[in-house]
């Protein structure tokens, strides 16, 4: 398939030579931030800069010595899969003070270090900036002691400053997901998984403590991925009488049929008045008031610890990449900035713009303005809350309103981990938008064939962490079937319709639009979320799934290169799924530390097989023990996983030995990660007031029913960079490679070179779409169906 055209700019006219950079981790630690030290070390050495450690962060700064040490390539080998940070963090008191910047400042001048990359929290940032504007008055400082001569003030004139934050409790405004909070979120919700099932066998209620400091992000998102009868948190503090509600809630939960309660509570939760609320505080209310055999879990550190999640490998890698590439760019005017994500995008902010919105967001909690602190926080922040609020707490029959629309909802195609995090929040907004809600079982032969049935509130009760598709799913398309469909629209009276798959429900959509033509059944709003671990639906850069599938694969990689160590040198060959599509094995590529990765795309032969061999034979000879090689499985009808195998076996022969794992279907399996349940229920929960939007639109009063034939009418809704997005799927026909069942273009091709860098490939860099500076913007208030941020 030939490569788009498109204008580059290349990173080799931005050289490091001659420039040297220090990377420190400071504050608490964070999975993920081992990802960015390496990224930062791999990027900085390539661009020809010299690269140092500053270990146990500031405090290392400050001592010197054997604490600033010169990085290698081989010294980042086997960090990426490790949590923590490896070269240590620590909170130092010594820094505040000026005479430990002194110190600081002739320890890095000593080794000619004016770039410094700070992975760290809002303190540690606020305290690098600080350093930065004081710099040339210290720099004059020790030139009047004798420490350094004259000439170094102007050589060293100016300290550039980038930052990245690392903290697990995503309390940094200015970025959706701070280095950590994803990796988290994975500890939380595997407890809660587990706690959930030994609930169930006892009849109990479990309140659950999680971390976040003053930011209830953490506590917000796990009961949006738990599907949590309460939770509480520091932002938005429950209303006076909350002990009343919140029992009545849990007994009413009960008096349902459901055998447990779970309820999420954060270590800053406080009430209206700003006493703490504390694990054992509700606990107590629980037993006294309802009697429930009530056990509390405080999480602590666990969330801290463990391996980092495959989003935030990435997330990491991209930005540090980003932080080094904002180092070369930067002057002594630019100002110190951190590098943030936005939707699915790298941007540059400067820091001191998000470190005073951060301390605004206390300063209105403080100040008892919680409205506000919770759109300080931002619009992912707020859109959480709002979708938590509309899921987990439902209003009486006489509050809702009465639309007598009935809206269908199926999966199309194969199973995708979060499809039914997804269900359940459409059936639920659905209910609470005062529609009629039908479920159709094994997509559109079920439906066909009608297996169609109204489906309650409680019916999707747990759904959210269950794997694979509990509605059934097929990979039939309804072209065939129209007359027998439309039937069943007809009997059911079916106004809309909610389609949850990948690029089978994505043709579906397409010809039931054209059906329209001779069947004006299908002449209803109808939507598509796309759910398909292949990452391969147009229209969207991320699906419902792929984030569970690439978590799976990064496992497995992680397990297959510890199975090596200890042993001779070894490379992995790995076979992904995905199509013709080459989405993980790029991107698990990345997140897994791979040396190369084989995708349809980017067309390869003997040659390059040769090439990559050549390049791992040399890495090998070096103290790296292992290699790792990912192959997707249509990437090349000759070039087989098996013929790679023995290609590398037989080139490697001496230095290597290979061996190969095809992952299959696992990769399919297994309960969806916490990204993929929140994006299932908040995209799907702003689908259904699309819905809603539609219905009323297209209801035609004068003849009793819904009539809906425009394009605008029958969407896809996906994520594009930075927002969610209606898009009619007739107009995405054009950007769909039908042959292939793939996007003709896809966000994530630019990140292969990435990979390619961070295993010592001499490749070229786009940095045409890198960030460029911005401003933090502030969050307005929206309406009831405005944008859903991830």
């Amino acid at each position: 398939m030939a490569k788009p055209e498109s204008k580059k700019i290349f990173f080799e006219n931005l050289s490091g030579a001659g420039k040297a950079i220090a990377v420190l981790t400071s504050g608490g630690d964070a999975q993920g931030m081992n990802a960015a030290v390496r990224a930062v070390v791999r990027m900085g050495l390539y661009v020809g800069a010299k690269v140092y450690f500053i270990h146990e962060g500031y405090q290392g700064m400050v001592d010197g010595g054997e604490n600033i040490e010169e990085a290698s390539w081989e010294s980042v080998s086997s960090m990426l899969q490790v949590g923590g940070t490896v070269i240590g963090s620590a909170r130092c008191k010594e820094f505040r003070s000026h005479e430990g910047r002194l110190k600081a400042a002739l320890n890095l001048v000593q080794q000619g270090i004016t770039n410094l990359c700070v992975i760290g929290g809002d303190g540690s940032l606020t305290g690098a900036n600080l350093f930065r504007e004081e710099w040339s008055g210290l720099l004059a400082e020790l030139v009047e002691q004798g420490s350094i001569e004259a000439d170094a003030v102007s050589k060293y004139s100016a300290l550039h400053i980038v930052g990245m934050v690392g903290s697990i409790d995503n309390d940094f405004c200015g970025t959706d997901m701070t280095i950590g909070t994803d990796s988290a979120l994975h500890r939380i919700i595997e407890v809660v998984d587990a706690i959930m099932t030994t609930a169930q066998s006892h009849q109990r209620t479990f309140v659950l403590e999680v971390m976040g400091r003053h930011c209830g992000y953490l506590a917000l998102v796990s009961a949006l991925a738990c599907g949590a009868d309460w939770v509480l948190i520091p932002e938005m503090p429950p209303e006076d009488g909350w002990e009343d509600k919140m029992c009545q809630k849990l007994s009413a939960t009960r008096s349902r049929g459901t055998r447990l309660n779970i309820i999420i509570v954060a270590e800053g939760a406080i009430d209206r008045h700003g006493k703490p609320i504390t694990s054992g505080i509700v606990k107590d209310l629980v037993v006294k008031c309802l009697g429930f055999d009530t056990r509390v879990t405080i999480l602590g550190h666990v969330q801290r610890g463990g391996t980092p999640s495959a989003f935030d490998r990435i997330l990491a890698s991209r930005m540090g990449v980003e932080a080094v590439l904002a180092l070369l760019e930067t002057t002594a005017n630019t100002p110190a900035c951190v590098v943030s994500l936005c939707g699915n995008q790298s941007v540059r902010l400067p820091l001191m713009e998000c470190v005073q919105m951060t301390q605004e967001v206390q300063r209105a909690m403080d100040g008892k303005r919680f409205e506000e602190a919770v759109k300080l926080r931002g619009r992912s922040f707020e859109n959480n809350l709002k979708t938590y609020k509309l899921l987990a707490h439902r209003k009486p029959e006489s509050e809702l309103p009465t639309s007598n629309f009935n809206v269908a909802v199926l999966n199309v195609g194969a199973p995708a981990a979060g499809m039914n995090a997804a269900v359940r929040s459409a059936v639920r907004v659905g209910i609470s938008e005062g529609h009629k809600m039908f479920a159709v079982s094994d997509g559109f032969e079920g439906f066909y064939k009608g297996q169609i049935r109204e489906i309650k509130w409680a019916d999707v009760g747990g759904w959210t962490g269950q794997g694979g598709s509990l509605l059934g799913t097929k990979r039939t398309l309804p072209a065939k079937h129209v007359d027998k469909i439309a039937e069943q629209m007809r009997e059911h009276n079916i106004n809309a319709l909610l389609i949850v798959g990948g690029f089978e429900a994505f043709e579906s959509l397409l010809q039931l639009c054209e059906a329209r033509a001779t069947h004006e059944e299908f002449c209803v709003p109808m939507c598509m979320l796309p759910a398909t671990i292949s990452n391969n639906v147009p229209g969207t850069d991320l699906s419902i799934g792929a984030d569970t599938a690439l978590n799976a694969i990064v496992e497995t990689c992680d397990r297959i290169k510890q199975s090596a160590s200890g042993t001779k040198r070894r490379v992995f060959i790995i076979e992904t799924m995905g199509g013709y599509c080459g989405y993980l094995a790029s991107v698990g590529g990345l997140a897994a530390g791979a040396d190369a990765a084989y995708i349809f795309e980017e067309p390869f032969d003997i040659k390059d097989l040769q090439a990559n061999v050549e390049h791992l034979t040399e890495k090998m000879k070096t103290s790296i023990q292992r290699g790792l090689v990912l192959r997707n499985e249509n990437c090349n009808e000759n070039y087989t996983t098996d013929f790679i195998y023995q290609l590398y076996s037989e080139e490697g022969r001496g230095v290597f030995d290979s061996r190969k794992n095809v992952l299959g279907h696992m990769q399919q399996g297994g309960a969806p990660s916490p990204f993929d349940r929140n994006f299932g229920t908040k995209i799907s929960a702003k689908a259904m007031q699309w819905v809603t939007k539609k219905l009323v639109e297209t209801f035609r009063h004068d003849e009793g029913r819904v009539f809906a034939n425009t394009e605008d009418s029958c969407c896809l809704l996906g994520m594009r960079r930075r927002a969610l997005v209606f898009q009619p799927v007739v107009q995405l026909k054009g950007e769909t490679d039908f042959v292939h069942r793939i996007p003709k273009e896809q966000w994530w091709l630019k990140l292969r070179p990435l990979m390619k860098i961070l295993a010592k490939y001499k490749t070229s860099y786009d940095v045409s779409d890198s960030g460029q500076l911005e401003h933090v913007v502030r969050n307005r208030p929206k309406e009831s169906d405005a944008s859903v941020a991830m």
